[in-house]
């Protein structure tokens, strides 16, 4: 596709001639004032912006301004006439890319507006690169060497050279969107931006106009034009997280667009053709919303070319310790503490815990404890009652046994559970042990950082 140039000056054979030099390798539009240019700005994408100075009413430095300050930014080169450098270098400094003397040598301002498009192009990719660095998004930044994980970095290589579109399955805090950021990495489009929409987050009036853009007037409350994350991520990777979340009519567009690889923004009839790469993400079960009749059958199976189930942190067993080991590192960093460190029988502990909310709880876990401990040694006592309690035994008047741990630690780990089951009340935590109240009593004596108040 030819980039889309516009000629701004009031003189028409200026415009036309300099139409008639550019029309083979871009595509050009004419303005022949100020106020037709910030129009067409309005209506149409520039990748460059080409002004005359001095021009009746507005000068073109309001183009400029115009140009720099809008979404879009195209590269902008004023054409003054001899003996208004000044006035040229005062555009540069508002952002102009360069200027050019009248009469206009040909050549010369192709040559300008080659660089101009190539370092602007070198900028962008340098600034997604540089997003992506300090976010560490990286297939290295999946952390695991469990079988489970294994299978899930398996399918991101092979998944991720393809042009295929990939749905992500998997609960809530198993790091779907890390796993989308990695394939966008390991793709061709890595140069390119990733834009992650959490569209659950945003009303279902407002998702349509984030995702595909409007135009100015579209609806009320939409004073200016608003470029969608569809076309923001032009050449890179579009993440739609819970897209189990989105309405009916999101839906159709979102089909069309898979279908078409086009779109229109709300409030035009005009069709965009984008080149995005869609991956999606749910924690619900897309197949059985179908059936209900809450999510289209024919987009489901457009979503559901690659699917990647990502395991819950539960059967990672072989993680866990590596995890909590990374982001105590990481937060003790961060907060400029001393990290603290887990006893064996807390490692333990935390080993057999369920996590339901997978690598979201593990990670909070890790930051509280560096915030709290600051370096100090974590024991079993040291941790939250529900990481003690047996996962699905919360009603039963059955404690179990450790093996693992002496024979003192499981009484004190049995102690504080049947306290933490009932509510602190001392004589039902004594019917849970199997105790007399009074025997309770001295245990607590004994152990007083055990007791629930």
């Amino acid at each position: 596709m030819k980039p889309n140039l516009l000629i701004v000056d009031d003189e028409q054979h200026t415009r036309e001639g300099l139409e008639l030099a550019l029309e083979d390798t871009y595509e050009v539009f004419l303005a022949s004032s100020p106020e037709e240019a910030f129009n067409a700005i309005e209506a149409e994408r520039f990748e460059v912006v080409l002004t005359d100075l001095r021009m009746s009413g507005q000068s073109g430095m309001s183009v400029i301004d115009f140009s720099i300050n809008h979404p879009t930014s195209p590269i902008c080169i004023m054409m003054t006439a001899y003996g208004e450098v000044d006035v040229a270098v005062e555009a540069m400094k508002r952002g102009a890319f360069d200027f050019l003397s009248k009469p206009v040598n040909l050549e010369k301002l192709e040559l300008l507006i080659k660089r101009g498009l190539e370092g602007k192009k070198l900028q962008k990719e340098n600034s997604n690169l540089h997003q992506r660095l300090d976010k560490k998004f990286s297939f290295q930044g999946i952390l695991g060497k469990s079988s489970a994980l294994e299978k899930v970095l398996e399918q991101i290589q092979l998944v991720g050279p393809s042009k295929a579109t990939v749905l992500l399955t998997g609960e809530t805090g198993t790091g779907k969107e890390l796993v989308a950021q990695s394939i966008h990495q390991n793709s061709d489009r890595s140069r390119g931006p990733f834009v992650p929409v959490h569209c659950a987050a945003l009303p279902s009036n407002l998702l349509e106009s984030e995702l595909f853009g409007h135009e100015k007037g579209a609806f009320t409350g939409a004073s200016e034009k608003r470029i969608g994350r569809f076309e923001s991520a032009e050449g890179g990777t579009l993440f739609l997280d819970e897209i189990g979340e989105i309405d009916s009519s999101t839906q159709v567009k979102l089909l069309r667009f898979l279908e078409t690889k086009s779109i229109e923004r709300l409030g035009s009839s005009k069709t965009i053709e984008i080149d995005t790469r869609l991956v999606c993400a749910t924690n619900k079960d897309l197949l059985a919303l179908t059936k209900k009749g809450e999510f289209r059958e024919d987009l489901y199976y457009r979503l559901n070319v690659v699917t990647v189930n990502l395991p819950p942190l539960r059967e990672r067993g072989d993680d866990i310790g590596l995890l909590i080991e990374h982001f105590l590192a990481f937060f003790a960093k961060e907060n400029n503490f001393d990290q603290p460190w887990l006893s064996s029988e807390a490692l333990t502990i935390l080993n057999n815990y369920s996590w339901p909310g997978n690598i979201r709880e593990l990670r909070n876990f890790c930051e509280n404890l560096v915030v709290l401990k600051r370096g100090n040694e974590v024991t079993p006592y040291d941790l939250d009652p529900r990481f003690s309690l047996d996962p699905g035994d919360s009603d039963s008047a059955t404690l179990s046994v450790d093996s693992s741990l002496s024979v003192e630690e499981n009484e004190k780990r049995l102690l504080r559970n049947a306290l933490v089951r009932s509510g602190g009340n001392r004589t039902k935590a004594a019917e849970l042990m199997g105790v007399s109240r009074r025997t309770l009593h001295r245990k607590l004596e004994r152990w007083p950082e055990l007791d629930v108040k």
